[in-house]
């Protein structure tokens, strides 16, 4: 995670964001209109699953904020998450965000469920889910509630359902500060589960070879522009 110069996975200029109406959905979206899209995949198999639904992310960002938005189709949307900070990804849909700026090696991810629940996480360093057991992983990384903002929109009709997320600096650095010509490392990732018991279809915008999205050699590189 220590060369930013040559990122594995794609590059994006994020650039500055005017205000908008987060709340308005139309208006999200011509906010983003020019933002570089990066999409979903499976770049660990030679052929998406018969499953695979696309998803598309923009980003821009504000002072001190990174504001993510995704637009993922999905023909059963769904999560039986009840609660912030459930293990969202193994009860129903969820879109993940992995976060880590230059210089840093603890990391953070975010997720959000249709029904914009979240989960939030930080871990010291690449190797430190290795080192304790999965159970210890999540309770031990759990960051404080409403360590960042989302808001989302489900279109059971378009069989789409979209995430606004805002995420301070201060839950991704060390410390709170503005970002402007800062780098970070990213991945967004999904969970796109069926009703019936079937397993979900994951995907994610960085080139894993293996399903496994705690991989940042192979993340994207964020370049907050001025």
């Amino acid at each position: 995670m220590s060369t930013f110069d040559a990122p594995a996975g794609p590059t994006i200029d994020c650039a500055p964001l005017h205000l908008f109406d987060e709340l308005n959905l139309d208006t999200v979206r011509g906010a983003f209109a020019r933002a570089t899209p990066v999409s979903m995949r499976q770049a660990w198999r030679t052929e998406p699953e018969p499953a695979f639904a696309p998803g598309v992310v923009r980003t821009g960002w504000r002072d001190r904020s990174l504001f993510v938005f995704a637009e993922l189709s999905d023909l059963d949307i769904f999560t039986n998450a009840t609660g912030h900070n459930q293990r969202l990804c193994e009860i129903g849909d969820a879109f993940e965000v992995f976060l880590c700026p230059a210089g840093q090696e603890a990391y953070a991810e975010f997720h959000v469920a249709p029904n914009n629940l979240q989960l939030q996480l930080r871990f010291p360093d690449a190797g430190w889910r290795a080192r304790v057991s999965k159970e210890d992983a999540v309770l031990k990384a759990l960051m404080p509630p409403h360590s960042f903002q989302s808001r989302t929109w489900i279109d059971a009709g378009a069989h789409q359902w979209c995430v606004l997320a805002e995420i301070p600096s201060a839950s991704v650095c060390e410390e709170a500060r503005p970002i402007g010509g800062d780098l970070w490392r990213f991945s967004f990732c999904r969970y796109d589960h069926t009703r019936g018991g079937a397993p979900p279809v994951i995907s994610s915008t960085s080139p894993h070879p293996v399903p496994a999205f705690h991989r940042p050699q192979e993340w994207g590189l964020i370049r907050f522009r001025g």
